[in-house]
Parts: C-alpha cells; structure tokens; sequence
C-alpha cells in the first residue's frame, strides 16, 4: 500500500492512501501523514483505512505533492561503490576521505533541505547559475518516525553540484544545498521490509528536447551498509520530533562529461514505489 499527499479541487491538501489508480482521502481519519507515521500500529491502520466509506478521487485527476510535511530532510553518502569511484575522480584534493568513508564505521551524514525547501513531483528542481557541472542523484529515501523507525519508502533526487564540491570538500553544503536542490515523492510505499527494498531496482532517465540523454540503472540491493545502521546514526546524539527523510545515496552516475540543463525532464523509478518526475530550472 502506498500513502501520499494531495491537493483536492477546492485546493485543500489532504492525506492519502492510493490503492490501484483510486486515491482515499484520509482528511476526517488522520491530523497528517507524520502522525499517521508515529502510530504504533502503522500497517493495520492503513489497512483499516481501504475498509472505510471515504471519500475516493481518481488518482488522474488529483495534484500529488512531496510527503514531506514537518521532516527535516538528511542524505548519506557513499554507499554505493559507484558513488564512491565517482566522488574520488571529481576531486584530487578530497579523494582519500571519500575512499575511507566507504569502509569506515560511521557513514557520511549531511544535512540536505528544511521541509518547506522540499520539491514535490512535477515541479522545478534547480542547478545552481555558479556552477558548471550539475547532475542528478536518484534515491531510495526512508520515511523514518519520531522513534527512529523507518515507516515507509519514497524516492529521492539529491541534486548535485559536482564541479564545487570537487574543488573542495568543505564546499560540500553549498553544492548539494541550494533552492532546488531536493526532490520528494510522490508516495510512500509502507508494509516492505528492507529485504523487499533490496530487490528494487532504480532508475533514471533524462531527456532533452524530446530525447534521451542519459539512462541509468541499479539495485537497491547494492547498499552497502544495513538500512537500521543508517537509521542509528542519524539518530545519535539528536532528536527528530517531526521524524526525519533520510536519502540513501546514490548508485548512478552520469558520465564526467555531462551536466544538466534548464528544461531537461528527470524521471526516477523505484520499482517497488513508482515514478518521480521533476524539469530543471537555473536558479
């Protein structure tokens, strides 16, 4: 089952649940979907939910938003061996701290975007107008509750400057945040546990002008570090009353000579979530 956010026809924005191509509105159920996160009984509730008489949308016919409400959003890196050749080969000067990070205990953990900052399907991701090497980074993202419990899976776009954060790793936050820089959504798949998440498969494709520029494909199964490793981490020593989305990091990476630009279409594919489409925007 998968939950989500949409705005309904009298422009209301509404919890729900998607069951096929029907989108229930869980308005008069639950306050939002971050309380419906923290419920101890997560699984049966929304099951319960398909039972009811509630209000049902097409799922064509509703605007869906980014899941993300109060959340803030963080990434972890290198966690792919991809990632990791990629990270080192854009950069002399930090190469070696990429290499280790990949073997040592404690992962890479950056802040990535405040809730209100995040992009939502269909809309404008941005590359920064200072920077000459921009790409995307596909994700699969935890939905994780105020207990450190990961409530579900949605897909991520970490957008990247890899020219500014090459020329110094202390510049790593002004390349990956920026107006733009994050995209969510559009659901969030609850009910699979991380060996069903090990079996998907990510995908991105980017076209320009009406063609291909660049596909690319993964397995989630190629993560590196266990998913409650990743999960402990974040929550050491800090605490996330609202929860917290973690992006996973990224297996796919567009050749050195490619960068994005304004109007290209990204879509990400998670195969056990869905699609999330974003256009770029310089900003």
């Amino acid at each position: 089952m998968k939950l989500c956010r949409f705005k309904n026809a009298s422009g209301a924005i509404c919890p729900g649940l998607i069951l096929e191509e029907t989108v229930f509105d869980l308005s008069d159920e639950v306050e939002s979907l971050t309380s419906l996160f923290d419920s101890i009984d997560l699984h049966a509730r929304v099951a319960s939910f398909a039972k009811r008489n509630l209000p049902r949308n097409e799922l064509g016919s509703v605007q869906l938003l980014s899941p993300v409400e109060r959340q803030e959003v963080w990434a972890v890196g290198v966690t792919y061996l991809r990632s990791k050749k990629a990270r080192m080969e854009e950069s002399d000067f930090s190469a070696t701290a990429y290499d280790k990070v990949y073997d040592a205990p404690r992962p890479e953990l950056f802040f990535k975007s405040l809730p209100e900052k995040v992009v939502g399907p269909g809309e404008a991701v941005g590359i920064r107008a200072d920077a000459t090497w921009s790409v995307p980074e596909p994700e699969l993202a935890f939905v994780i509750n105020s207990r450190g419990a990961i409530a579900g899976f949605t897909i991520g776009n970490d957008m990247s400057s890899r020219d500014i954060e090459g020329e110094n790793l202390l510049y790593l936050p002004q390349a990956k945040i920026y107006d733009g820089s994050c995209a969510v959504g559009p659901f969030v798949k609850v009910e699979a546990s991380e060996a069903d998440a090990r079996t998907w498969k990510i995908q991105l494709s980017i076209n320009r002008n009406g063609k291909s520029v660049f596909d690319g494909e993964t397995s989630v199964g190629q993560i590196k570090r266990t998913f409650g490793e990743l999960v402990d981490y974040l929550f050491r020593c800090q605490k996330f009353p609202h929860g917290a989305i973690l992006l996973t990091g990224t297996g796919i990476v567009p050749p050195d000579g490619f960068t994005l630009q304004e109007q290209d279409r990204i879509r990400i594919t998670i195969s056990g979530i869905g699609a999330l489409e974003n256009v770029v925007a310089k900003v």
